[in-house]
Order: C-alpha cells, then structure tokens, then sequence
C-alpha cells in the first residue's frame, strides 16, 4: 500500500476504511465526505467503494415508495459522482462509474406537449417534479463526467464513453458516445467482437 500511495496516502486510506468500517460495514471503502440525504430510502450493496465527494440523494415523492436508489454489490462510484431519486435509480453488480458523473430520475417540469404555460413560465423551483425510474445492468462503465437523464435503461456490459449524455435506452453490450449519446458499437456475443452500428 505504501508504494501505490505514499506514506500521508496510506494514512488517509486507513482513516477511511476505519469510518467506513465503523458507519457502512457493508462497504469496501467510501472515502469521505460522502454525503447521504435520506438512508432509509436508500440501499447500499456490499462491496461498495466510492471516491470522495460523492452525494447520493434520495427524495421520494410518493408515500408508498420503498427504495428510491438501489446499488447492486460491488459498484464502484468515482470522485463526486452525484446520484439522484425521487423513485427509482437502480444500479446493478459490478458497475464502474467514473468520476463528476451525474445520474438522475427526475426534472423540474415536464418538456414534452403535454407541458402548459403556466408551468412554463414558472421558476424552475415551483415546477412539478416528474420522473421516470432509471436501470443501470451488471457490469456497466459509465466514463467521466456522463449524464444519465430520466426514463433510461442500459442493457447489461454497456460502455458509456466520457463526457456522453445518455437521454434514451440501449440494449446490452452497447458502446456509446456523445451528445446526445449514440450507439457507435455493439458486442456480438457469437463472434466475440465489437461491431459497428
């Protein structure tokens, strides 16, 4: 540990894994600050490891829900990786998550034709939270600093590349980039390669 970290690295890796040992015995590592707005709608799978700064905020808007953020075992969230839910971002095993990245199952205010004017011209604030569950599959990458906006669905082993904001559903072992996020390729299980789409 010493040579992967320096000496002050090591002291502070050990100062984190007593927290996290004393406060998420579940948990690998989370490294602090990590902020938790509302624990018991939110689920932590063993195995967890995080950077610092992340924030996981769970604000359920109906009396009925349970579980608003679901972690799957052994998901890894990178520096200030922010996740929010008012109900249901669920993520499944073995998901890395790069640092800065941003996944969220609501909006301030609907965008669609059903919206009207008075919503419209309201502040952002005073509009009505709307929201679509969001489902991460095993095995998923999501790079540095990806969008991961309402209603989506990623197939099992998707790769999201850097910087892509993912605005709509992709199947399994689907590779993808940009904004708005692009299937650029797919892994075909029976030849074994990446293809392009």
């Amino acid at each position: 540990m010493l040579k992967k970290y320096g000496f002050g690295g090591s002291i502070k890796l050990l100062i984190h894994w007593i927290r996290t040992k004393v406060f998420y015995p579940k948990a690998r590592i989370i490294r602090f600050p990590f902020e938790i707005r509302n624990a018991r709608y939110i689920q932590l799978g063993e195995g967890l490891t995080t950077g610092v700064g992340c924030r996981l905020e769970a604000l359920p808007i109906k009396s009925d829900v349970l579980t608003c953020i679901e972690l799957g075992k052994s998901v890894q969230l990178n520096d200030y990786v922010h996740i929010g839910a008012i109900e249901q971002v669920w993520i499944g095993d073995e998901v890395l998550i790069a640092s800065k990245v941003f996944i969220t199952d609501h909006n301030h205010g609907s965008f669609d034709d059903l919206c009207d004017e008075k919503e419209t011209k309201a502040a952002p604030i005073d509009r009505p939270l709307r929201s679509k569950p969001v489902h991460i599959g095993n095995r998923c990458w999501l790079g540095e600093n990806v969008i991961v906006l309402p209603g989506v669905t990623l197939g099992e082993g998707c790769v999201v590349g850097a910087g892509s904001v993912v605005t709509k559903s992709f199947p399994s072992y689907s590779l993808l980039i940009g904004n708005p996020a692009k299937l650029h390729k797919r892994f075909n299980l029976d030849s074994g390669h990446w293809e392009r789409a």
